[in-house]
């Protein structure tokens, strides 16, 4: 038996927000797949050879103020 989209979308809606956080948790994790277990140790690799790079003078930091304003300029072209 297959129920409308409304209608359990109107069930999830009355549940208490912890209930709807589980659900939300839940279905995530279904469509992301399963985890990758390297994907921890990758990024913090990728962490620390930023760290260094940066530390070291080989890149530069961009201010957020001018990152948030570039995002949002491109953001308004659209």
């Amino acid at each position: 038996m297959t129920r409308a989209v409304a209608d359990i979308e109107q069930e999830i809606r009355a549940l208490p927000d912890s209930e709807k956080e589980r659900l939300l948790r839940a279905l995530l994790e279904e469509l992301d797949g399963p985890q990758d277990p390297g994907a921890d140790q990758a990024w913090l690799e990728e962490i620390q050879r930023r760290s260094r790079e940066f530390n070291a003078g080989l890149v530069e930091g961009i201010p957020a103020e001018k990152v948030f304003a570039d995002l949002r300029a491109k953001l308004s072209l659209r």
